[in-house]
């Protein structure tokens, strides 16, 4: 980005705090424990040894089977959503200022949902790699009515107006999608595990077609992090310091619809991580972008391995949904983040 705006007062704390240090430093060493974690927890618990074993000298026994092909697939997806999820979930808030926003506020879950559906109902596309890209072209498609809604008045995009477009196409959408489910049940039962929002069962021929999609939103995405604090001073003092308040917010939406549509595609609408992330990236250093989406990229995986993790225990032997668990860890996190009296500025 060309324009260097001024930080907001808010962000101009000189030398970096304590608690960024230490917040930092406990979610790099975080990841990589949840990572093992998620290898080895599950209906087979996995040793130590054996991991080692499945790792550098497999010998295709059952245990280095289900290390190769399930555990490190599941955790590399999990590692691919929850970034894409937490940075697009830190981008939403900051674009609209609106420290309760996720990727299903502009309709992204919704709009992958509901494409899904017409794939299933209409084509009988049943696999995961089938209807992958109807997913990433509803998310695609929904993002940009929803942007071209919030631009349509006199004084260009107006984030309240985005925000309102993006719950109102979401639950239009929403309910079309219950109601084609509703009317073909039986075609409709293999999208049950998509639309409960899971990481399970979803391969390289999966992930690997998205990949290039979020990596480059993840690159616009903290490219953006400059300009997005100019933005936090309000749109006239932000072009007042030179940042090109249209090319940023545009730029925004194409990375949110890149990350949250690749990761809704992949694993389906997992509620939540995109609003608790940036809460606590924001919670650990404050409203300076920088920082919240470089927490973000680390926080999310982190917080959707352990959910994961979670969910394998909690019924064992058999498993939630990391899209049900995120949803009862979420809800007090929202409900935390109303109540909260004296809300940190955005």
């Amino acid at each position: 980005m060309t324009a260097t705006p001024t930080l907001p007062p808010t962000v101009q704390r000189g030398p970096l705090s304590r608690r960024r240090v230490l917040g930092a430093t406990v979610a790099a060493l975080a990841l990589p424990a949840a990572c093992v974690l998620s290898v080895l927890v599950g209906s087979r618990p996995i040793g130590i040894d054996d991991l080692a074993h499945a790792l550098f000298t497999p010998t295709g026994s059952p245990t280095d089977t289900i290390v190769a092909e399930l555990r490190v697939s599941r955790t590399v997806v999990a590692l691919l959503v929850g970034a894409a999820l937490g940075v697009a979930g830190t981008l939403i808030q900051a674009l609209t200022r609106n420290p309760l926003g996720d990727p299903g506020i502009l309709g992204v879950n919704a709009g992958a949902a509901f494409f899904v559906a017409v794939a299933v109902g209409a084509f009988g596309i049943g696999t995961a790699r089938g209807y992958l890209w109807f997913a990433f072209v509803g998310a695609l498609a929904v993002t940009v009515v929803v942007y071209l809604i919030g631009a349509s008045g006199r004084r260009g995009v107006d984030p309240l107006r985005m925000t309102l477009a993006g719950v109102a196409v979401g639950a239009v959408l929403s309910g079309i999608t219950t109601a084609l489910m509703l009317i073909d049940p039986v075609s409709f039962v293999k999208l049950r595990g998509w639309d409960a929002g899971s990481i399970v069962e979803r391969g390289p021929e999966v992930y690997l077609p998205v990949l290039p999609f979020l990596g480059v939103g993840i690159v616009i995405a903290l490219a953006l992090a400059a300009p997005l604090n100019a933005l936090g001073l309000g749109d006239d003092l932000a072009a007042t310091l030179g940042a090109r308040v249209a090319r940023t917010r545009i730029l925004a939406v194409v990375a949110i619809t890149l990350l949250a549509g690749g990761a809704t595609a992949i694993a389906g609408p997992i509620l939540f991580v995109g609003l608790m992330v940036p809460y606590v990236a924001r919670w650990i250093a404050g409203p300076d972008q920088r920082w919240t989406l470089s927490l973000s990229l680390v926080i999310g995986p982190t917080v959707l391995l352990l959910s994961d993790v979670l969910g394998r225990v909690v019924l064992a032997p058999g498993e939630v949904p990391v899209g049900v668990v995120t949803a009862f860890v979420g809800a007090p996190v929202l409900i935390a983040v109303v109540r909260r009296s004296r809300m940190r500025s955005l």
